[in-house]
């Protein structure tokens, strides 16, 4: 009888009051960077305000982040790197307590946030950023420029500058406003809503529509020339280092060319502007930031088709983790093919029978395959780009023209603002092919080694 009532007494108690608020993870679980990102809630907007100090190289700013718990939170964490500094932060009005840890900023609450509420954190904090060094020694995050610094955050830049959630499937839309001294301009994703002068400063407040992921936010501050124009229908700001500006033809060349071939063969652009960010630099930064790429040289039109086409592969629809990165590299490396045979620079066979020709001794060039890349130091690797573009030239080659088509366009529209993983992709391309492809991805993403046999297409 006492078992029966306490299990009656127990069954009265609300399912929220039988377990008690637990902390958000502190990481993603991503196999490359698993202390990269944030668990138990997820992010809908960052409204992110900041001033910029050139001779000490600071800023100060605010983050407002809206979100909402996916778990009962006692308390959550933000990637943020060291050198930025917490000044006090607040949910819904009241005082939340912070405590960092590495490369993180904790945040307790007043009291725990349920499970499904929605909650508004605002952060304050100032710091002098920097970039970070990446696993294949490069550097990513905010760079600073000889007159003001840009930002070319993949893949683990972002926190470096912005405390944020960077886990590659919390997307969130950005508004980002930055004031700096005249005649500075600062240039950011989406839309340009408004320039406010406050006495020797400028205030820029731009915002992007569609959701992103934090590592493709971009802010980009300097004695930048605006161009301004209509491109595809779209509006476009072209930011380009005086400097260069004799060089960069109007809205980067063919933009507008590169986004109707690029919508007749995936779909529908998918965000509401575009245009790029063209700065003075050592020439190693091209970078698909969504919206308005940014290269810190004069990109040829082939390197800006590749950036374009990522406004699909790797922006609209990403990655779910970065060991799937051929999803968004592969694919704009044969996109900029693509582009090549449309204005007649090569035609589609002679760049896969070019980059196929490379032999099989140079085992840089392909390995590790691109869908099982190991660890995070080939991230960018030849193999990812090179065989990876020639994957998807292959897969069109053994698909046919209508059922690869429409496989990029289904991708592309089943999961616009989301992510994906190789096996998912897999998965669809079998439901397009009406047939088993495991031969085909075995060979192609999977097997080490150059890939010989009738399912490689060799060109002849």
């Amino acid at each position: 009888m006492l078992a029966a009532a306490t299990a009656a007494a127990l069954a009265c108690v609300p399912a929220s009051a039988a377990a008690a608020p637990t902390p958000g993870a502190a990481g993603s679980g991503d196999p490359f960077f698993p202390g990269l990102g944030n668990g138990g809630y997820d992010v809908g907007h960052y409204d992110v305000r900041l001033s910029y100090a050139p001779k000490p190289r600071t800023i100060r700013g605010a983050v407002t982040i809206s979100a909402t718990a996916i778990q009962d939170l006692s308390s959550f964490t933000l990637d943020m790197r060291r050198w930025l500094l917490p000044l006090g932060a607040s949910i819904d009005g009241t005082a939340a307590v912070t405590r960092r840890k590495r490369a993180k900023l904790r945040i307790a609450p007043a009291t725990p946030i349920p499970s499904g509420a929605p909650f508004t954190l605002v952060l304050r904090y100032r710091g002098r950023p920097k970039a970070v060094r990446d696993p294949d020694g490069s550097s990513d995050g905010w760079m600073a420029t000889g007159d003001g610094a840009l930002v070319a955050a993949e893949p683990q830049g972002a926190p470096g500058w912005l405390p944020s959630n960077a886990s590659l499937g919390d997307k969130a839309t950005l508004s980002i406003t930055a004031t700096v001294p005249r005649p500075l301009k600062a240039v950011a994703n989406g839309r340009l809503l408004e320039v406010t002068r406050l006495g020797a400063k400028t205030s820029f407040s731009w915002r992007a529509s569609e959701p992103m992921a934090a590592y493709l936010a971009t802010l980009a501050i300097g004695r930048f020339r605006l161009i301004k124009e209509t491109v595809a229908g779209l509006p476009s700001i072209v930011a380009v280092d005086p400097r260069l500006a004799r060089r960069v033809p109007k809205g980067i060349g063919r933009t507008g060319g590169m986004i109707s071939l690029f919508e007749r063969s995936f779909g529908a652009y998918p965000f509401d502007s575009v245009g790029a960010i063209v700065d003075a630099g050592k020439g190693i930064v091209a970078l698909e930031t969504q919206t308005r790429p940014i290269y810190d040289f004069v990109p040829p039109g082939g390197i800006h088709a590749h950036e374009i086409a990522h406004q699909w592969w790797g922006d609209a629809v990403g990655f779910a983790r970065w060991r799937d990165i051929w999803l968004a590299e592969g694919f704009a490396q044969w996109s900029m093919w693509l582009w090549r045979d449309e204005v007649g620079a090569e035609k589609l066979g002679r760049s896969f029978k070019r980059s196929y020709s490379v032999p099989a001794r140079f085992k840089g060039y392909w390995n590790p395959p691109p869908g099982k890349l190991g660890n995070p130091r080939h991230l960018f690797g030849l193999s990812v780009y090179e065989r990876g573009a020639m994957t998807v030239e292959a897969l069109r080659r053994e698909l046919g023209n209508d059922a690869f088509y429409g496989l990029l366009r289904d991708w592309i529209a089943q999961r616009r603002y989301g992510t994906g993983t190789i096996p998912d992709f897999i998965a669809l391309a079998e439901q397009h092919a009406g047939r088993d492809l495991g031969e085909f991805f075995e060979l192609w993403l999977y097997r080490k080694g150059k890939p010989r046999g009738p399912l490689a297409h060799a060109p002849q």
